[in-house]
């Protein structure tokens, strides 16, 4: 049962028009067909929804980039007029415009210059990190604490993402491989943290939590590289895990 869109009036099944207001019957599935060409040709009518699809131009990423930075750099900028001369107390626009630009700098590979090497693009990663803690010990009290610990674990951080970058990029890859170089990486990761913690609080080294994990890591590894030199054993992993 249907009616009539302009009336309201009920139709009969086979009618092409209303018997009312004499307003088309319009099938949606017929609107390509020849039977209601004709009849909106008869009538002087054109469709009533258009044939050709329409496509909205999509944003590029240079633009957006251009956006996401003016965004960051009015933010930077108000935070920083308004503690010259409004909120004077401390230094703490310094934490918001030190996460701006940390923020900025993080974004450059993703939106800004994609093809910028992932080497250089953790590089400067670590270089915005380092200068963002520094900017924050104007809001303490000393800065042994950035040149301690914090600076030495920036650093740390960094040499080990760049040696796993290396290590995915430029040796044989696969998800076993990936695996192993993201085990030992953690394991070297968490000994670094702990030795940089304990000499700058204690200066003294001793392995305690990070030696679990070392342990761990190092059985995870061995039983990696076991299937690894394994051809039958690794592809009855591959085929148990759909890998």
């Amino acid at each position: 049962m249907s009616y009539c869109v302009n009336c309201g009036v009920e139709l009969d099944a086979s009618s092409r028009e209303c018997p009312l207001c004499n307003t088309p019957v319009i099938n949606p599935r017929e609107l390509n067909s020849q039977a209601w060409k004709d009849v909106a040709g008869q009538k002087g009518a054109a469709a009533p929804f258009p044939e050709e699809k329409g496509q909205v131009e999509t944003v590029k990423r240079k633009d957006f980039g251009i956006l996401l930075s003016i965004v960051i750099l009015a933010s930077a900028v108000t935070c920083g007029v308004l503690n010259l001369f409004a909120f004077q107390e401390s230094a703490w626009s310094l934490a918001v415009i030190g996460a701006c630009g940390l923020l900025w700098v993080i974004m450059i590979p993703v939106v800004i210059y994609t093809k910028l090497s992932a080497y250089l693009a953790l590089l400067l990663d670590g270089i915005a990190v380092a200068v963002y803690l520094y900017m924050l010990t104007f809001l303490v009290d000393s800065a042994g604490w950035f040149w301690g610990l914090g600076l030495p674990i920036t650093l740390l951080v960094t040499a080990v993402a760049e040696a796993l970058t290396l290590c995915i990029r430029r040796l044989p890859r696969s998800f076993l491989t990936v695996a192993l170089y993201l085990f030992t990486g953690l394991a070297l990761l968490c000994v670094g943290l702990e030795i940089l913690i304990d000499y700058y609080l204690q200066e003294s080294i001793s392995l305690g939590w990070s030696a679990v994990v070392l342990t761990v890591c190092v059985i995870l590894d061995i039983a990696l590289i076991t299937m690894l030199s394994r051809r039958r054993l690794r592809n009855e992993v591959r085929r148990r895990l759909h890998f």
